[in-house]
């Protein structure tokens, strides 16, 4: 009989820009859909991340002041559990703070 269990992961970003990159490992790498993988503060402010990053980043005039700077992001996803290493590599190789499974 397979095992068809799933592993919630967490993981925290510092920037949005990280935290997207990291959807794009999930998808891509691991085969998650889009609709089952989450983004959201980690806290319970708006958040765009803790620093500047991407567009936020890149202007003429040096980073923009008014991006929601107020923490870090989280992506979190269920994943097979056969796949809970594999992905948490791929989560910490994309720039994670920390990650967590649960």
């Amino acid at each position: 009989m397979a095992d068809d269990s799933t592993t919630t992961i967490r993981a925290t970003f510092k920037t949005r820009e990280a935290a997207d990159l990291a959807v794009e490992h999930l998808v891509q790498q691991h085969g998650i859909s889009r609709p089952d993988i989450f983004v959201q503060s980690a806290s319970e402010r708006n958040t765009a991340g803790a620093s500047p990053s991407g567009g936020d980043a890149s202007h003429d005039d040096g980073a923009r002041r008014d991006a929601p700077l107020a923490g870090e992001i989280e992506v979190s996803a269920d994943v097979a559990s056969n796949q809970v290493a594999a992905v948490q590599r791929s989560l910490g190789d994309a720039g994670a703070l920390n990650v967590s499974s649960r």
